[in-house]
């Protein structure tokens, strides 16, 4: 990955220089080989000025302006947006203004050209929370390593409600941080708490945070204002119709991304999600066998556990849950898989029904591996 992450640096054409002053940092966020976020702020004892640009779904440039509380929590933020044509060169456009107004906190933001206002909870040292940006979390990480203590709760604050982040202290400079729903991100700091590498490898974003050095955040606005990445997995509904049934499968699909895939970011012996987002839904208008398995018409949700023989596949008859949501208790039943390799490579993994002499087979297909299972109709 420090490799990559060199290449990453001199392709992208980066103005960067070293700076040993604690009060500046920079984060480039990256998934797999695609560069989801770059990031540049400076702090003072009293607020904290970044510059942040997000490439997915779509390119965001935006300045944020955030002035302490007591406990180093929002007193106020202001959040400003540049046009990707000209990014930071020019004032932008104030889209959210965050300010503490008694014991609550009054929001103001832009939403299809007009600002509305509502009211947001308080609490003292809380923290805004921006979906694939990390200078809040270092701010987070800076009042653990101040307090000393083996585990903290830092909030955040998500739109109108208060999230609870868990800090924890494994030992030296590794930390571990909490998603209230994602899961636990590993995070390696210095002293102070400052970020040097965080890796979301077991939570369902999977993102790396590398700290660099001062950034030319003008050229890099050039340089990504008209490159989004895009959704970072697509939600996909694909229907198939053989044999007198109908068949739909829908699913989130996430794309390859120059990473390993089973064996490492997709894990062998463990349940998979088999997709990501929402759970993998399938449905059939007939019934169905899948090997012993009777499968009576109607919607499932998919779940899997590879191995690198093929693996099980999970028919689960709860519907409408998140992917992360998975009760044993209600499954219908699970079948053995088949695994195979192919020299294409599938970038987005894809579920498809494709219909054989005896019946079909579903396939899931990412990278080079494909696993399937056959059915018969009835």
């Amino acid at each position: 990955m420090r490799n990559l992450f060199i290449t990453f640096i001199t392709a992208a054409l980066f103005v960067s220089c070293s700076t040993d002053d604690p009060n500046e940092g920079s984060f480039v966020t990256l998934l797999g080989n695609d560069t989801l976020a770059v990031e540049q702020f400076v702090k003072t004892d009293s607020s904290i000025t970044a510059q942040v640009i997000l490439r997915s779904p779509e390119v965001q440039i935006s300045t944020y302006i955030l002035h302490f509380d007591e406990l180093g929590g929002i007193e106020s933020m202001v959040q400003t947006d540049h046009s990707p044509v000209n990014g930071f060169q020019e004032d932008g456009a104030t889209v959210r203004n965050i300010t503490k107004v008694g014991d609550s906190l009054s929001v103001r933001v832009l939403r299809d050209e007009d600002y509305i206002t509502y009211r947001a909870p308080f609490e003292e040292g809380l923290l805004p929370f921006i979906d694939m940006v990390h200078w809040p979390y270092e701010l987070a990480f800076n009042k653990a390593a101040e307090a000393d203590q083996d585990t903290i709760i830092q909030p955040l604050l998500s739109g109108n409600r208060i999230m609870d982040f868990t800090i924890a202290e494994i030992e030296g400079d590794s930390m571990t941080v909490r998603h209230p729903f994602r899961g636990v991100m590993g995070v390696r700091v210095n002293r102070d708490g400052d970020i040097q590498h965080l890796d979301a490898g077991l939570t369902t974003r999977k993102l790396k945070v590398h700290r660099t050095g001062q950034l030319d955040m003008n050229a890099l606005a050039n340089r990504f204002g008209n490159d989004p990445v895009g959704e970072l997995s697509g939600a996909v509904s694909a229907e198939y119709s053989f044999k007198g049934a109908n068949f739909r499968v829908d699913f989130g699909s996430p794309k390859k991304r120059g990473r390993d895939l089973f064996g490492n970011i997709v894990p062998w012996g463990e349940r998979w999600r088999t997709g990501a987002n929402r759970a993998t839904h399938f449905y059939t208008s007939e019934d169905l066998m899948f090997g012993d398995l009777e499968v009576p018409a109607g919607e499932y949700t998919l779940f899997t556990i590879p191995q690198p023989d093929g693996g099980t596949l999970i028919i689960n008859k709860q519907t409408g849950q998140n992917g992360r949501s998975y009760d044993e208790s209600r499954d219908l039943g699970r079948v053995p898989m088949e695994i195979s390799t192919t020299e294409e490579t599938v970038e987005a993994f894809t579920i498809s029904v494709e219909e054989t002499e005896e019946g079909g087979e579903l396939n899931l297909a990412w990278g080079n591996t494909v696993f399937k299972a056959d059915f018969t109709i009835q």
